[in-house]
């Protein structure tokens, strides 16, 4: 069906400091799936919330069935047909499948039972939905819970469902059973946006893709005429020509072949399906992948940060037990989160006090270090990381972002790990504090520390990383290095997906 459903043409939104959307159009058809795709920052959430009514365009206008609308709020939105079904479920997990579906559509104080449950009883037999209207919520599978949220949106008079991320926490054949509902609600005319970081999902269910980066369309496509490696290529702003060859750094020449660190079948409950992983003392290493394809939640995997389900790990040969991130940090293992504000900094505490903070962790605090000690390795760690702080005393809150990345560094550091990931490092800093991160990954190489290096930025990995692990859906699928380690065979790993390529 070629009807438009939805229009929006020129639609721009700024906050202080950001131009989220500049001069972006998007078309969304009845009867189709519409994937919206691009990397973090890419401007998908504030289109969405503009559909949506959570926020206000500056510019442009919006077209809905032919009419220019201006959605007010997220009532306004839904009122006018437009339905939206979040990764994070948004129902009550203590009330039954039938109260969930109803549960604020009306102002009668007297609830009809038998009516409500007959009623949700036929849209879930009509949709196919294996539940029964009167059991409770959360005796169903997550899967299940996704598609009774779909039922309630699609109840609601839905003309434009909206899935953002509904398949990240489903195995294989709930996958399956979803888009067996998302073609049968295709079929009656309703148009879908479908959001999600599992390229191979994109195309199995989708009709067209529309591409944005740094808040920018860069365009649309039929799914069928755009390759998998254009898709990445067009999200991530790479050309697919070779990049020019960057030296690489070898592994520290040992005595030994036994590697540092050694995963087998290691797998998590984020989802992490079983993989092995090794590296050597004096080896740069990364995970390479889109958002979303599961290259932290494999690092977490390693650090115990994430449950560990499976699997067996080995330092320098020995098997040990990992299964907390201290059990991880007494191994000599450091990890610097992705989430530098959520998961790493203190943010209240001094830098002093973040920096002490995992020596003092591994220590026990029945045996704190004394002020004098906390000092002198503070200072140190400071003069050694060029960080820039009023005194030891500052809260690092007040520090720059790059300045409490290295905050970070240096608390790992002091612990002299064996064995160090850093995840997204670099994000969000300045270009000169990224150079001197990168020089300092390459020096703490040379003096036999073993790293594992993640960026969003290839060309950042492939001037650090003598061998790079790719991931695509939470799966290695490729392994490259030497020679072969090019900007172009990394997105053609991540393209190809399910053929592991090995190269060196």
């Amino acid at each position: 069906m070629s009807e438009n459903i939805l229009k929006m043409e020129g639609i721009s939104k700024s906050f202080p400091g950001v131009k989220a959307l500049h001069n972006v159009d998007f078309v969304l058809r009845k009867g189709e799936i519409h994937a919206l795709m691009g990397e973090n920052g890419a401007g998908k959430s504030t289109l969405i919330k503009i559909i949506t009514g959570v926020y206000q365009k500056d510019a442009g206008q919006i077209i809905l069935d032919g009419r220019p609308v201006l959605f007010k709020s997220p009532q306004d939105a839904q009122n006018k047909g437009i339905g939206t079904v979040f990764q994070e479920i948004a129902l009550c997990p203590n009330l039954t499948v039938a109260e969930n579906m109803f549960i604020g559509r009306s102002q009668n104080p007297f609830v009809q039972w038998k009516q409500m449950n007959a009623k949700a009883a036929q849209m879930l037999s009509s949709l196919g939905i294996p539940a029964s209207p009167t059991q409770e919520l959360s005796s169903c599978s997550i899967a299940v819970q996704q598609m009774i949220a779909i039922a309630r949106a699609v109840d609601m008079d839905c003309k434009i469902l909206i899935l953002d991320e509904p398949t990240s926490s489903l195995d294989e054949d709930e996958v399956k059973k979803l888009f067996e509902l998302m073609r049968e609600l295709k079929g009656r005319g309703v148009g879908i946006i479908f959001i999600t970081h599992f390229i191979d999902q994109v195309y199995e269910i989708s009709d067209r893709i529309t591409v944005l980066r740094n808040g920018e369309l860069i365009g649309e496509y039929q799914t069928a005429a755009l390759p998998q490696i254009e898709l990445i290529s067009k999200m991530m702003g790479k050309a697919l020509s070779d990049v020019s060859k960057i030296k690489k750094q070898e592994p520290l020449k040992s005595d030994s072949s036994v590697p540092v660190f050694e995963a087998m079948t290691l797998s998590s409950a984020a989802g992490v399906r079983p993989f092995n992983f090794t590296i050597q003392k004096g080896e740069v290493n990364g995970f390479a992948g889109l958002l979303g394809s599961g290259r932290s939640e494999s690092v977490r995997a390693i650090f115990a940060a994430d449950k560990v389900t499976g699997g067996e790990v080995k330092m320098k040969g020995k098997r040990v037990k990992i299964k907390t991130p201290l059990n991880a940090m007494k191994q000599g293992i450091g990890y610097l989160p992705e989430d530098r504000k959520g998961d790493g900094i203190i943010a209240e505490l001094s830098v002093r006090d973040n920096i002490i903070l995992a020596l003092q962790v591994m220590k026990g605090f029945f045996r704190p270090l004394s002020r004098k000690q906390a000092e002198e390795f503070s200072n140190q760690y400071i003069e050694k990381l060029s960080i820039k702080t009023p005194s030891i005393d500052t809260p690092i809150k007040s520090l720059s972002g790059g300045n409490q990345q290295k905050v970070i560094l240096a608390r790992w550091l002091l612990t002299h790990p064996m064995f160090l990931i850093l995840d997204e490092p670099t994000r969000g800093i300045d270009v000169g504090t990224k150079v001197e991160i990168q020089k300092l990954v390459l020096g703490l190489a040379e003096e036999g520390m073993s790293l594992t290096f993640i960026s969003s930025e290839i060309d950042e990995m492939l001037r650090t990383c003598s061998r790079m692990i790719v991931i695509k859906d939470r799966e290695i699928v490729g392994e490259l290095s030497g020679m072969n380690l090019t900007e172009h065979d990394v997105m053609q790993a991540i393209a190809q997906g399910g053929e592991r390529i090995c190269q060196g």
